[in-house]
């Protein structure tokens, strides 16, 4: 809940984000009123920023954009409901330009689900995620690292497990709470 905003706040702390991936014309998938766009007066160097949600079409596919029109793409707790995270991460890298960057971030499968499936606090979620396990106990289970090297066309710039405020002892969804952050951060660009 309100993932981008809280997102912001430790975003820009990092000149990455204001210098290199939030740059030029960009496109928030899975906006709803939560938008990136919001912030560019934080994000300077943002010219603008589209919303895609669901009138928009399916975030799978992307459909109707073209291959390598945004500089950069930003998607926040979304890519946890495509039905197929591969096909979805495949066209996100496509409607990107080359040499522009994507900003995804999406539960973690311990800390957002806490190992139970179907998610309790979200019961639309397809997959579980975790940034790289050799055993999975989970019935829909995604590595990230698996993920990733699937595609020859991006390049890792970062890949992060944000818990700030999170308190894993605390069975509440502490996301809904507006100081709470807990996530998986991946920073591709497309090469």
């Amino acid at each position: 809940m309100w993932e981008q905003s809280k997102s912001t706040k430790r975003r820009f702390n990092d000149g990455h984000f204001h210098n290199k991936y939030f740059v030029g014309h960009g496109i928030d998938i899975g906006a709803g009123p939560d938008t990136l766009n919001r912030y560019k007066h934080v994000f300077r160097q943002m010219t603008q920023v589209d919303s895609w949600d669901l009138e928009h079409g399916d975030a799978q596919y992307m459909a109707t954009i073209s291959d390598n029109t945004y500089d950069f793409v930003v998607s926040s707790h979304c890519f946890e409901h495509m039905v197929d995270p591969y096909i979805a991460l495949e066209n996100w890298i496509r409607i990107v330009k080359p040499g522009g960057y994507l900003v995804i971030t999406l539960p973690e499968e311990f800390l957002y689900e806490r190992g139970v499936w179907p998610s309790v606090n979200n019961p639309d979620h397809k997959f579980s995620f975790s940034i790289h396990k050799t055993k999975h106990n989970m019935p829909q289970p995604v590595s990230i690292m698996e993920l990733l090297l699937t595609f020859d066309n991006i390049s890792v710039r970062k890949l992060e497990l944000i818990d700030d405020v999170f308190d894993v002892n605390d069975p509440v969804d502490q996301t809904t709470f507006i100081i709470c952050e807990s996530a998986i951060e991946m920073i591709l660009q497309k090469v």
